[in-house]
């Protein structure tokens, strides 16, 4: 292995030492610590004693292909480590070498300056700089509820599989109440440099929209109004009256987590030790408790106050999508930021664009629309890494330096701003 990379972790790998610029990188579910021992010198893949790995672009397309080869050529992959690859084959971040990424934010750039109606569609990944766990990636909530299983099938353990909410709300200990993915507090949660650079291009005319799947409240703290944003999925800050209709933005998490998390395990296991309090009230849609517990203050409404989270089997709110139907109908350039576009029916509000010829796509995983990027006919742009450093990268291609400096600079009294704010 000498002169090759050492930070790939192919054992075979015969590229030239050097960072992996553009890389590939995944997460696996190894067997129990005596077996992994002894299987470790037969495996072609030098995993890291959490599961993880990294490697070029190239040699993980050649652990695919020996992944399924049937034959004994050489070199052999283990029946066990085949199965080590499948899983982490579905955890798959990718990262673009950094000049690809400079060049694709040049190109978004000129598009974002020249838009008449620029519309962004936001996900979990631009929120993952700040606490919150995404998805699909590596270390994603469903990703980590997925490699559970595994490990409990593994270890022939029972494996339990909570249900999922569309934000990831899973029912949790008392202890962990008004969290988000990582342990982290929602009040606690500060914007990103997506978060903050998305609200500067909307304060100074080059944004119209943002339709975002997030439900963490950060896009309202970052300065976007009530008018410039569809939170399809809800946001965890703001509940409503279920009476009178009348709306609160609250500087803290509103849910009220353990009577859903009552409802939840009483259908999954038949019991529970869960507290339902006297307010819950089961949704026949989701199975869970929107009720969070507080009054309306309205005059002689007094209805009970109920979330704004969307679950899974719960119908978005028809204003609300309609607004998001209308915008990015409008919109000429649309900027999707850490999103799959996985999840009907927001993801349809892209891939039904009357034109994606500017489409611009920045996300660690892939996307459905990704086709259009490669070929002759390549349409848009499409990065693969975090959206903080695309970000940034295209906002030093819209602003002049000595203003991007400035407004960079100032993040402090922002962050004391967003303090003041959650208090």
């Amino acid at each position: 292995m000498d002169g090759f990379c050492k930070k790939c972790c192919l054992k075979s790998c015969k590229i030239p030492d050097g960072n992996l610029d553009s890389r590939i990188e995944v997460k696996t579910v190894l067997p129990e610590a005596n077996k992994f021992s002894e299987m470790k010198q037969k495996m072609l893949v030098k995993w890291k004693l959490n599961g993880e790995a990294e490697f070029h672009k190239k040699c993980w397309e050649e652990i695919l292909i020996l992944m399924r080869k049937r034959n004994k050529t050489q070199p052999v992959m283990t029946s066990d480590e085949k199965k080590m690859v499948k899983i982490a084959s579905e955890s798959e971040e990718q990262f673009d070498s950094e000049t690809l990424i400079k060049d694709e934010a040049r190109q978004a750039a000129q598009w974002i300056k020249s838009a008449k109606h620029l519309v962004a569609f936001t996900g979990a990944g631009i929120s993952t700089s700040a606490g919150i766990g995404d998805y699909r990636g590596k270390a994603g909530k469903w990703t980590e509820e997925d490699q559970a299983v595994a490990r409990a099938t593994t270890s022939e353990e029972p494996a339990k599989k909570k249900s999922r909410t569309q934000e990831a709300l899973e029912p949790k200990s008392e202890k962990q109440n008004e969290t988000s993915d990582d342990g982290v507090p929602y009040e606690k949660l500060r914007p990103t440099y997506t978060h903050e650079a998305l609200n500067k291009l909307r304060e100074d005319g080059f944004l119209k929209f943002i339709v975002s799947q997030n439900g963490d409240g950060l896009h309202r703290l970052s300065g976007i109004p009530v008018d410039g944003i569809a939170e399809l999925h809800g946001n965890v800050f703001i509940e409503y009256c279920e009476k009178c209709g009348k709306k609160y933005e609250r500087c803290s998490y509103v849910l009220d987590d353990e009577s859903s998390q009552y409802y939840e395990e009483l259908e999954d296991y038949g019991e529970t030790k869960a507290k339902k309090r006297k307010y819950a009230a089961q949704c026949e849609l989701c199975g869970l408790s929107h009720r969070t517990g507080r009054k309306c203050d309205v005059k002689g409404c007094r209805g009970n106050l109920r979330d704004t989270i969307i679950n899974f089997r719960d119908n978005l709110e028809v204003e609300i999508l309609g607004e998001a139907e209308e915008m990015c109908a409008s919109c000429d350039v649309m900027l999707c930021l850490g999103t799959t576009l996985m999840v009907t029916p927001a993801c349809d509000l892209v891939k039904n664009m009357t034109s994606r010829d500017k489409l611009i796509i920045c996300n660690r995983q892939e996307t459905p629309l990704d086709k259009q990027f490669t070929g002759k006919r390549r349409r848009g742009c499409r990065v693969f890494g975090d959206c903080d450093m695309f970000m940034r990268e295209v906002m030093h291609n819209i602003y002049e330096p000595e203003d991007i400096a400035i407004w960079e600079s100032d993040r402090k009294r922002r962050m004391d701003l967003y303090n003041k704010l959650r208090e």
